[in-house]
């Protein structure tokens, strides 16, 4: 490999980086809601919760919706928004 190869490859792999990180939450820990908050928002949505956990600094919930389907779903711990939501084909309920 040429010295000019190892440089582009370098700069390139230093440039994916931030773009891999757009998906985390940067909120102050101050500024997050509760869980039981995000429990409820989920619930309002005709969710059944199975699990919430933090990931990336959001909130992740792992649910199954009303017709039995399992996914999950990123969070923003402040506004509650859906930031991200994804099936999960590995855990069909129903």
């Amino acid at each position: 490999m040429t010295s000019r190869t190892i440089l582009t490859a370098t700069l390139i792999a230093l440039a994916a980086g931030p773009a891999l990180a757009e998906d985390d939450c940067n909120i102050p820990m101050a500024n997050w809601q509760p869980r039981e908050a995000v429990r409820a928002m989920a619930e309002e949505r005709g969710w059944q919760v199975t699990r919430i956990k933090i990931d990336d600094g959001c909130y992740e919930i792992h649910a199954v919706d009303a017709e039995g389907r399992a996914f999950e779903a990123k969070i923003d711990p402040q506004t509650l928004t859906v930031i991200e939501f994804e099936n999960d084909d590995r855990h069909h309920h129903r």
